[in-house]
């Protein structure tokens, strides 16, 4: 299913859940990655979200190739130059860190109602009940303090706040990124400001939380210590513009790493 040899020198990346494959170009211009029949339908809903984000001047990937037979599927995409912010030492992201809050500031403030792609909280829920259920959550995602406890029992905990939440949303749906970690921001190594988004699998209107909540969450395993991490969330959410509300961020902070399964 990947384009001819002749296109590019093609180099595994890394193998994917669930059977998908990703290459690298031999040159570093662009990456495929290739699915089988049965997730097709999933990679074409990244297709048309990393086009649509293309068309919104939000630096991300752009669509080079599309081929789909009985197989599966692959979908070729331009690379993103630069450096992944999860990669740099706390210098080099506390002077990104700026850059990287008005990247997302700018993604947040897209129109909403132009945005034909949801993954809100009633969709993360049910994904998460759906991997609480099939006893498939990676307990290397869940914070250190929840990784002995079943994930059926973190599910409920959050279960009595969705019905608030869902009204929040409401209140303040964005367009989220869906995948907010430090990797899925790739740095210009030189100038430090954001080159663009990548893995936009689960771009979609959302509450910001869903991406504010991870962001700074993964953002700490960068940071040196607890002084620094509150530092960077006061300077987030000053350029950001919000007052971090500590309870909502807590909550999609728990809830993410029960969507992964």
């Amino acid at each position: 299913m990947l384009p001819a040899p002749a296109d590019h020198d093609w180099v595994p990346v890394h193998g994917g859940e669930s059977g998908a494959r990703t290459f690298r170009a031999g040159d570093g211009s662009c990456y495929a990655k290739c699915v089988p029949a049965d997730q097709v339908t999933e990679l074409e809903a990244a297709r048309d979200k990393t086009e649509w984000l293309h068309t919104q001047g939000i630096p991300c990937p752009s669509v080079l190739d599309w081929r789909v037979g009985e197989a599966g599927a692959c979908l070729v995409t331009s690379a993103v130059v630069g450096v992944d912010a999860g990669s740099v030492p706390p210098a080099t992201l506390a002077r990104a860190w700026e850059s990287i809050a008005d990247a997302v500031r700018r993604l947040h403030d897209l129109p909403t109602d132009t945005c034909p792609f949801t993954h809100g909280l009633t969709q993360m829920f049910a994904l998460a009940q759906d991997v609480v259920s099939r006893g498939a959550v990676n307990p290397d995602f869940l914070p250190v303090e929840q990784q002995q406890t079943p994930p059926e029992s973190l599910l409920a905990r959050l279960a009595p706040q969705v019905e608030w939440r869902l009204g929040q949303e409401a209140a303040e749906s964005v367009v989220c990124h869906g995948d907010l970690c430090l990797p899925n921001i790739i740095l210009n190594p030189v100038t430090l400001d954001v080159a663009g988004f990548i893995d936009l699998d689960r771009l979609g209107t959302a509450d910001p939380y869903a991406d504010i909540a991870l962001l700074l969450g993964n953002a700490r395993g960068t940071w040196r210590d607890e002084e620094q991490a509150a530092v960077a969330d006061e300077t987030f959410a000053r350029r950001y513009g919000t007052r971090l509300d500590d309870d909502r961020r807590r909550f999609y902070l728990h809830l993410d790493p029960l969507t992964w399964g």
